[in-house]
């Protein structure tokens, strides 16, 4: 079976994104759920760094000039199904999901990796769109930073340059707000 392709709507224009279910069958099961729910919709990039990377996924962002974007998540103790081995799974208390550390794949260009506090399994819902190989970055290599990579865009990588090119306030948010307008997912 093919792994399953997110279409996201924003703004600014589309793109595409393949999911790694197979390496990443919590991650992309999770990002599945909350993206097919309807969770992503409507909810603003809060966090936009030019040569590094475009962050998404706050349900605080639904307010593009939220000061607490960043910092939510989905709700705690909630249930999702593992889309690979058919495994109920339940987010912890403060919504997040365990740290997918599976197979080594490189915080790329145009690659989706799993945003986090710095602390383990405090991925949730936001994640980012590297646009330059930020390998740094990477789970397996030296250093406090640990983000599990779990898709790739595979057309409309403009759409990402385009919104990586958006001027920003102080705090790397866009000055002129893009929305994500909807994620979808076909299985």
């Amino acid at each position: 079976m093919p792994n399953p392709i997110a279409k996201f709507e924003t703004t600014l224009g589309n793109f595409e994104a393949e999911l790694y279910l197979d390496d990443c069958p919590i991650t992309v099961s999770n990002f599945i759920d909350l993206a097919n729910s309807g969770f992503y919709n409507g909810i603003h990039f809060h966090r936009v760094i030019p040569d590094f990377m475009l962050q998404f996924g706050c349900p605080k962002a639904k307010n593009p000039k939220a000061r607490d974007a960043g910092t939510g998540g989905p709700d705690g103790n909630t249930t999702y199904k593992n889309l690979k081995t058919g495994e109920m799974l339940t987010r912890d208390a403060g919504g997040n999901i365990l740290d997918e550390h599976t197979k080594k794949i490189s915080n790329e260009v145009g690659t989706l990796s799993m945003a986090n506090t710095g602390a383990p399994n405090t991925g949730g819902s936001q994640f980012f769109i590297n646009t330059v190989h930020n390998d740094f970055l990477d789970f397996f290599t030296p250093g406090d930073s640990k983000h599990p990579v779990f898709g790739k865009v595979i057309t409309g990588f403009e759409v990402c340059k385009k919104i990586e090119t958006t001027r920003t306030d102080p705090n790397d948010a866009p000055l002129t707000p893009v929305m994500m307008k909807s994620v979808t997912v076909a299985m």
